[in-house]
């Protein structure tokens, strides 16, 4: 199920049409890499306090959708 994001807007003159938050040049994959670093979504807000809570776990769930729709085999190492 395709589901509509409030706060991640592609427009193609915008960062080269990479996924952003609305009304910011913050890149999500930027965001994602952050928190997948280890930061928490605190800290990813004290770097961009023009984000919100709400706004970063839309970055998750997009990530998530995108994941499932994936047809290839991702190799990931144990």
């Amino acid at each position: 199920m395709e589901r509509k994001y409030r706060w991640i807007e592609v427009n193609p003159n915008v960062c080269h049409g990479k996924p952003v938050f609305r009304g910011t040049r913050v890149l999500v994959a930027d965001v994602l890499e952050m928190l997948a670093s280890g930061m928490s979504i605190d800290e990813v807000l004290e770097e961009y306090p023009q984000l919100t809570k709400e706004m970063i776990l839309e970055a998750i769930a997009l990530a998530a959708e995108l994941l499932r729709r994936e047809r290839r085999v991702i190799p990931i190492s144990a």
